[in-house]
């Protein structure tokens, strides 16, 4: 959520800050906005725009007409106070002396806002960014002190989260920073220094990238970055080499991220399991987790949101019928707030495709604080999920920007997959060619996928007949059921037509009652040994006038007795079927949002990466 830019150098900042804050519409955003500090008038500029960037882009001539070499930007998402030029970012002290821009949310504003009232402020905005500028406007001016001084005070008073960047009016040509718990890097090259929320915005100028960690400020000035802890002693962060290719986060002459994303599965997949196969066999070095850890495991905890909630679903089918050992699935949102119960030998697997999901972190969190080992499946090196834990299986998915994931979520799921073989070895549940059989599995995947997309154009056609759909069910069991949730969410998210996701079982519990004349009901059906359970669902949904779609493996033609249209993935061992038959809901939620002219990289009201509760 919400986007930071900053940056100090020979270049002229506007156009940098712009550029940047584009590789991050992604995130989302209701409105945007810089400040470039005017070394001549020695005043910091401040230009904001309700909308999109290019509204902010007219109004300053693409960035030329605003002049100076350091300055800050932001793209904003809508949380304390609506949408408005007013609310908008960057914020600044009642002398513009302090100005900043923050992602996050200060618990505490209301408090601190009455606090400066008391000593003089006057708020125009309705945003806790407001509060936090004007609390370090506060300590900068009473103890005479410098920038780090006072951003170290503040910090200590704010409660909740952030990553702030900051210019000084009285330090011409340099940004200050300072993060918890919300993300924030940092980068150098030839002379010039940047700042983001996220590596896309400046991974044109520099590989080499610094994270702050939690409560650290720093400060970017001619080309370099100093680090400080909470009592302002210089501190030491290591650069982390991203081997990302630039050209990953364009479009490539795709008409959008999303398929773009779609049609780079195979080899997000394969590079992410490349990793872990060592000559035919699963080899977890590389994660950093022995077997003997995995063998001491007599539980697993996983832990996600949103998709990479659906993929601790479908693997807990998938661990506890390969490894034999009970899993347990656990919203982040809600594991974060209850005590749950679980054993000292439970090893907890905490999935987030950026490393900087806010109920993840915190779920990451506890789960350390009672003493379990934490496994993290993540796309993004160095972050704060990958530092905290114990140990991390980076995938090879390389930046995603559409919001709806795709390419991240399969390359995760394979890992989990690769997990899950490799522990059910360990526990004895597999032999050397069971274990050998399963791996050569797992690498066929890449290509069966690029099959399924050969069949793009009827899923398309199929998309086009629905567009003007108000509701649809998705149902399975099992697997299928998992792969139906991630399907639903995807016609949901970037469509915008309501789904729900059903066990087929449970239909006939109440929801049945929905169905009418023409209601699209999708059925998974790869799992054999509940095919004709979830069939027969079908039939009765069917016969309250339902239309049906049926996704299967090529050796079941049979269901085109039943369903009025059907797609088939290839043969596949069960326990894998979820990441192919996730690839025609994938399409299909694409092309019903581009059927009806929506923005499919870009859906309302949502965001790429959920840093704040």
């Amino acid at each position: 959520m919400c986007g930071i830019v900053g940056y100090t150098g020979a270049k002229e900042a506007a156009p940098v800050l712009l550029s940047g804050l584009r590789k991050l519409e992604y995130r989302g955003y209701d409105s945007a906005g810089l400040a470039v500090l005017d070394e001549a008038k020695g005043e910091i500029e401040i230009v904001k725009a309700k909308g999109r960037l290019d509204v902010l882009a007219e109004k300053t001539g693409n960035g030329s007409n605003i002049n100076g070499h350091c300055g800050i930007g932001h793209t904003r998402w809508a949380t304390h106070g609506e949408p408005s030029e007013e609310n908008a970012h960057p914020h600044y002290s009642d002398d513009c002396a302090v100005v900043a821009v923050h992602n996050g949310i200060i618990e505490n504003y209301q408090e601190l806002k009455e606090k400066l009232i008391r000593h003089g402020y006057s708020f125009h905005s309705q945003t806790d960014t407001e509060v936090a500028v004007k609390l370090v406007d506060y300590y900068y001016k009473k103890y005479f002190g410098t920038p780090i001084d006072a951003m170290n005070r503040a910090m200590v008073r704010m409660r909740g989260s952030y990553a702030l960047g900051l210019l000084f009016k009285d330090y011409p040509g340099e940004i200050y920073a300072a993060r918890k718990d919300s993300p924030l890097v940092l980068g150098k090259a030839d002379g010039d220094a940047f700042l983001a929320s996220d590596v896309a915005a400046i991974l044109e100028y520099t590989r080499d990238i610094y994270y702050l960690g939690d409560l650290q400020c720093a400060r970017l000035k001619d080309g370099e970055l100093t680090f400080y802890n909470l009592d302002g002693d210089e501190i030491t962060i290591e650069p982390h080499r991203i081997e990302w290719d630039a050209k990953a986060a364009e479009k490539e002459g795709y008409e959008h991220f999303m398929m773009k994303e779609i049609y780079e599965q195979p080899r997000a997949i394969r590079d992410t399991l490349n990793s872990v196969i060592k000559d035919g066999r699963l080899d977890l070095s590389s994660v950093g987790i022995s077997d003997e850890e995995l063998a001491s495991a007599d539980q697993i905890c996983m832990i996600g949101c949103g998709s990479a909630y659906h993929i601790c679903v479908a693997l807990q089918y998938v661990i506890e019928d390969l490894a034999g050992i009970p899993v347990r699935i656990e919203l982040a949102s809600e594991y974060r707030y209850r005590e749950a119960v679980l054993s000292k030998d439970t090893l907890c697997i905490i999935i987030s495709q950026s490393g900087e999901t806010a109920d993840s972190i915190a779920a990451l969190r506890k789960a350390k604080e009672h003493g379990l080992r934490t496994l993290s499946v993540v796309n993004v090196v160095g972050s704060t999920i990958a530092r905290e834990s114990d140990h991390v299986f980076y995938t090879m998915a390389g930046p995603e920007i559409s919001v709806a994931t795709t390419k991240a979520y399969s390359a995760q799921l394979a890992a989990c997959y690769a997990i899950a073989v490799r522990l059910a070895s360990v526990k004895g549940r597999l032999d050397d060619a069971r274990e050998r059989e399963l791996a050569e599995e797992l690498l066929a995947i890449p290509d069966k996928i690029s099959r399924i997309l050969e069949d793009k154009n009827r899923i398309q056609w199929f998309a086009s007949k629905f567009a003007s759909s108000k509701d649809g069910f998705l149902i399975g069991r099992g697997i299928d059921y998992a792969t139906a949730m991630e399907g639903s969410l995807k016609m949901k998210e970037i469509s915008y037509i309501h789904s729900e996701a059903y066990a087929a079982g449970e239909l006939k519990h109440g929801t049945i009652s929905l169905i009418e004349q023409g209601t699209l009901v999708i059925g998974i059906l790869t799992q054999p040994h509940v095919m004709e359970k979830t069939l027969s669902n079908m039939v009765e949904c069917k016969s309250r006038g339902a239309y049906l779609m049926g996704i299967t493996t090529k050796d079941h033609v049979e269901i085109e007795d039943t369903v009025d249209f059907a797609v088939y993935i290839p043969e596949i061992d069960p326990h894998f079927a979820t990441i192919l038959a996730v690839i025609p809901m994938q399409l299909l939620g694409y092309y019903l949002s581009v059927s009806k002219g929506l923005d499919v990289d870009k859906p309302r009201n949502l965001a790429k990466s959920v840093t704040v509760e």
